[in-house]
């Protein structure tokens, strides 16, 4: 399995991402499967090339 290392959002900080078996076709044409999963804490991410994502907390009024 490949990894990746990229910024997890769930555990707030880089982290290995692998890519499980593709098993909706993408990988059929020699493409690349755009799910990755955090080895860390299992988060899924999905569209291949990660970019840093932003987390922010919601609070709402009481």
């Amino acid at each position: 399995m490949e990894l990746r290392t990229w910024p997890c959002p769930t555990c707030a900080q880089d982290t290995d991402f692998e890519q499980p078996p593709c098993g909706d076709g993408h990988t059929d044409d020699g493409g690349e499967c755009p799910e990755w999963v955090c080895t860390a804490c299992g988060a899924a991410y999905t569209g291949g090339d990660a970019h840093p994502v932003e987390v922010r907390a919601w609070h709402r009024a009481a």
